[in-house]
């Protein structure tokens, strides 16, 4: 996102290098491959990229986009209305972000070293805020300058190396909000360096800092419990409502194209209500821990034969969809760079 914070881009290709040659090789890399979808975009800010200065630990040269945006500030905002205009850059990645049921993403930057979750404009706690904090930590544990607290210099540095968003400093129109507010991707924000823009003498040690963590983290895709809602028919039934009973969303889960659900849930006791229309199903489910990088699967069946129900509207409307078409439906996982963009997707199928 930010073309000057550029550790994060190198991570990504270092990543599908890491993946490509280590695919039948590797048993874990080659079961995660083969049980997950996977798309990675190393940089959504490539004018910023070019702009930014070389090597450079500080400044703003190349944090902007050609028209001088912060990418990160430019989504829509459930809780402040933002009024800048959308960029090509954030546009494009929207289309992307609609174009699929993304799961779980990350947004990596640079100038800190800390794992930040959400919410990012608003101090009040998210439903799914043990998942969050869960990914937090299970990401800066595998990276030990991370999980240590080592601070950067003019900072004290994070317990454990995780922190709330807001709690740190509030954004507007950030993309880790957008994504887990109106897309049901749960998302969390990831400072990879103190250093911006370090020299290329030490990306094989980032990379060599943070690859356990990326791996686990990817994993993390497979968590709690997935399926379908299907009619009496066992045809699929798109935007079914799925709730899970004390974790009201902002915006409700909505079933894809596919009928598919996937819920990122610790391992206990959850309730889950189905809804479509005036109907309604309600099951109680033991989510063990997740094996063999598969989630939990159950499949919600109506007795009747029920047409799909329109898509949510008012609030829960993301405000981007009147300039899309696009809204086919896969699962994946997003990773993205926090000063720099980097964007990783996976998708594991019911």
């Amino acid at each position: 996102m930010h073309g000057n914070e550029v550790v994060g881009r190198e991570i990504m290709l270092h990543l599908i290098e890491y993946l490509l040659t280590n695919y039948q090789s590797d048993a874990t890399i080659t079961q995660l491959i083969t049980n997950t979808r996977i798309h990675i975009m190393p940089s959504m800010n490539p004018d910023g990229f070019e702009a930014s200065l070389s090597p450079d630990c500080s400044s703003d040269t190349g944090r902007y986009n050609a028209n001088y945006y912060d990418l990160n500030r430019n989504f829509p905002d459930a809780f402040q209305e933002n009024t800048d205009p959308i960029q090509p850059e954030t546009q494009a990645v929207m289309n992307w972000i609609q174009s699929e049921s993304f799961v779980l993403s990350a947004n990596f930057h640079g100038g800190a070293l800390v794992a930040s979750y959400p919410y990012d404009n608003s101090y009040t706690t998210p439903p799914d805020y043990d998942v969050l904090k869960y990914l937090a930590l299970l990401y800066s544990k595998n990276n030990n300058n991370m999980f240590s607290a080592n601070s950067c210099p003019g900072s004290s540095g994070f317990d454990n190396g995780i922190t709330n968003g807001a709690s740190w400093y509030k954004v507007k129109g950030g993309m880790q909000d957008y994504n887990y507010i109106y897309h049901q991707c749960i998302e969390i924000t990831i400072e990879l360096s103190c250093c911006k823009y370090p020299d290329s003498s030490t990306l094989q040690g980032f990379w060599n800092d943070n690859k356990i963590s990326v791996i686990e983290y990817i994993k993390q895709v497979h968590i709690g419990v997935k399926g379908q809602v299907l009619d009496m028919y066992r045809n699929p039934i798109q935007n079914a409502i799925v709730d899970v009973q004390g974790r009201a969303r902002i915006c409700p889960y909505q079933t894809n194209e596919n009928g598919e659900y996937y819920l990122l849930l610790l391992p206990g006791t959850y309730t889950l209500k189905v809804t479509v229309s005036n109907k309604s199903l309600e099951q109680t489910l033991n989510i063990p821990q997740s094996t063999n990088l598969s989630a939990m699967i159950y499949n919600f069946q109506f007795k009747d034969k029920i047409s799909n129900p329109t898509s949510t509207t008012g609030p829960c409307t993301d405000p981007s969809n009147s300039n899309n078409s696009n809204n086919s439906a896969t699962l994946q996982v997003c990773l993205a760079t926090f000063l720099t963009t980097v964007l990783l997707l996976l998708h594991n199928t019911v």
